[in-house]
């Protein structure tokens, strides 16, 4: 028969939403750009605004559909296979993601030389040795406290542990055909990943030291803030997986969804734990303690 479907592939129809999601997310970064900019940041924040609903429009509408095609069959096992091949070589990106931040981490820390930028020959000079106060100033942390790796870092990293083990329970009790175990589980998870999420936050907000100033605070800003973003991020995943366990959506046979879910938040665990000791416990060794 003409047209009938011969092969265990999944053909996209075409669609809209790739559009959208392209157009929002070119309008975020410009918002981005703009809003770094004091004398357009009033109209960075539409653009950046602008950006953001139409990136969380995109991911309600384009996930949307790909429910619905799990629902009615497309996602057969090779569909699934390939799936799990996308998602893999998506954690590898965020894998070297973070690679750059604890790559700049140990160049600041290992390297600690002070740069000044010589308008006049238009070269980053290295001022070490010509002011050394200055050089101190830049990398490790001299002259500023620092917090204490074994106070919240190490609630955080318990914490994070044990989301650990109760995703997998979840994981787990969903192959085994247990919905009870599956709900048990992943409220448990959520309600980790939010715990630590507040506890950072309460972090930041009482740290001896402030974004801008020297190498130290800038680089354990950005890393542990993007690492919290990502904690974030695989919070409101796990949570619209649990909403989906309540209406039933998974099997033991086909639920990639929090299957994709389980490995991100298991690859946030990890990372975790790398910024834990060389960013907590050995990038503060020595310095006076908050």
């Amino acid at each position: 028969m003409a047209g009938a479907k011969n092969h265990d592939y999944h053909i996209l129809p075409p669609d809209i939403w790739p559009l959208i999601g392209a157009i929002s997310g070119l309008t975020f970064t410009t918002g981005m750009v703009l809003f770094m900019h004091p004398e357009w940041s009033s109209v960075g924040h539409l653009v950046l605004g602008l950006g953001i609903a139409g990136i969380i429009a995109t991911m309600f509408g384009w996930f949307s559909k790909i429910v619905n095609e799990a629902h009615s069959g497309d996602h057969t096992p090779i569909v699934q296979l390939h799936m799990r091949y996308g998602m893999i070589l998506f954690i590898a990106s965020e894998v070297m993601f973070f690679v750059g931040w604890f790559w700049s981490w140990f160049d600041f820390a290992l390297f600690p030389a002070a740069l000044t930028y010589d308008e006049a020959a238009g070269l980053w000079t290295n001022i070490a040795g010509q002011d050394g106060e200055a050089a101190a100033r830049i990398f490790p942390n001299a002259g500023i406290h620092v917090l204490d790796a074994f106070d919240l870092p190490l609630l955080n990293t318990l914490i994070l542990l044990c989301s650990g083990t109760t995703v997998t329970w979840a994981h787990h009790s969903l192959i085994h055909g247990d919905r009870d175990g599956l709900k048990k589980g992943l409220w448990l998870t959520v309600a980790l990943g939010a715990l630590f999420t507040a506890i950072q936050a309460y972090e930041y907000g009482h740290a001896p030291f402030g974004f801008g100033g020297v190498a130290y605070s800038s680089a354990f800003y950005m890393a542990t803030g993007f690492h919290g973003f990502h904690v974030l991020v695989g919070t409101i995943f796990l949570a619209v997986c649990l909403r989906r366990a309540y209406k039933g959506h998974f099997t033991p046979k086909q639920h990639f969804g929090f299957e994709a879910a389980a490995w991100y938040w298991h690859f946030v665990d990890v990372v975790w734990l790398f910024l834990f000791v060389v960013v907590y416990v050995w990038g503060g060794w020595g310095a006076p303690i908050h």
